[in-house]
């Protein structure tokens, strides 16, 4: 590994740690932040400091006539557990995502398809809570629309917990689906899709939203969702002017549940389109990416005559659809992915 100053990250998590300690400082939430990013990167350089120490005590030994059997013996397993921190240390090296460890918002939205398409989505979201759920994330419906037949027309959930974007930020893009529908009764074999995009949330601290900014209207909620909904004025719908995004909430019977949840989305897109200008920004390293986070990009196929699901952006293929919508199998998928960021990242560095 060339030789690296890592002094540096270490002072600065030391300065870190003495800023928060310092009382009535007003920006403890963003040092917090930084620390907490901060820290599996000095984790990994004293494990590699130590695997680096242990080799070298070891080869010291190997001149000395009395312990020169049993260091040449510790030696090759020394010598692979310095190697494992190199590219660990490597790894935590790697450029991060600033928003790789937040939380996130999960929106699906029936595409081509019509009921079979809704149909889908349900079961992409049946396959996200589950997986979450594995996790041990939070997983909080913050709208949904249902067809008559159960399926989800578009549905938005906050999913917490630590590493949350990180490890579903590749599920964006379009979601196919080939089978044959419950309301085929002939027994063609139907292509439908779902879009899917996953945000990371947002704090205030992230995306600044004038009042002035805002349009927000208070209407009758309609639909399902039980009578009281036609009885209030609890649904709210806000337009934010400047970019022309509009989020419309009335799952909640209280307004301000119903505006707080849609603040909360409204917030997660704006800072989702900030971060795609900048990505737009940097276009070049975008095409190094796994796919461009189009959101009409096809990213994976579900077939279900041949219990195959497709990632085509990585070519990997899995013939056990049934565990991937039971979440185990979607864990295969988003490790993949990841490892193949860690590795085109890695190579661009060699």
């Amino acid at each position: 590994m060339a030789k690296l100053d890592l002094d540096p990250i270490l002072a600065r998590k030391e300065e870190l740690e003495a800023l928060l300690a310092e009382p009535g400082r007003q920006d403890i939430v963003q040092l917090s932040r930084e620390l907490a990013e901060l820290r599996p990167v000095t984790d990994a350089i004293n494990a590699f400091h130590a695997a680096e120490q242990e080799v070298e005590g070891l080869e010291l030994l190997l001149e000395d006539a009395e312990m020169r059997e049993l260091a040449a013996a510790e030696l090759p397993e020394a010598r692979e557990r310095l190697s494992g921190a190199e590219l660990a240390l490597r790894l935590a090296l790697l450029p991060k995502d600033a928003a790789d460890e937040r939380s996130a918002i999960l929106e699906i939205r029936a595409g081509t398809g019509g009921e079979e398409a809704a149909l889908f989505g349900g079961d992409l979201f049946r396959m996200y809570q589950r997986y979450a759920a594995l996790q041990g994330w939070k997983f909080e419906v913050l709208s949904e629309t249902e067809t008559d037949l159960g399926g989800l027309k578009d549905i938005s959930v906050a999913v917490e917990g630590q590493g949350v974007f990180a490890k579903l930020k590749f599920e964006s893009g379009v979601h196919r689906v080939q089978r044959v529908p419950v309301t085929e009764g002939g027994g063609r074999i139907h292509t439908s899709a779902a879009t899917v995009a996953v945000l990371p949330e947002a704090e205030e601290v992230d995306i600044k939203i004038d009042d002035k900014d805002l349009r927000i209207d208070v209407l009758r909620a309609s639909g399902a969702g039980g009578q009281h909904v036609n009885r209030t004025e609890s649904a709210v719908r806000i337009t934010h002017l400047p970019s022309g995004i509009v989020v419309f909430q009335q799952d909640e019977r209280s307004q301000h549940r119903n505006k707080a949840r849609a603040m909360k989305i409204l917030r997660a897109r704006l800072f989702d389109q900030e971060r795609a200008r900048a990505d737009q920004e940097r276009s070049a390293d975008r095409r190094e990416q796994i796919g461009s986070g189009d959101r009409s990009e096809r990213i994976r196929t579900y077939n279900f005559p041949q219990n195959r699901v497709t990632d085509h952006r990585i070519d990997l293929t899995l013939y056990a659809l049934d565990e991937v919508l039971a979440g185990p199998g979607l864990g295969r998928f988003v490790d993949a992915l990841v490892a193949e960021d860690q590795a085109r990242k890695l190579a661009q560095l060699e």
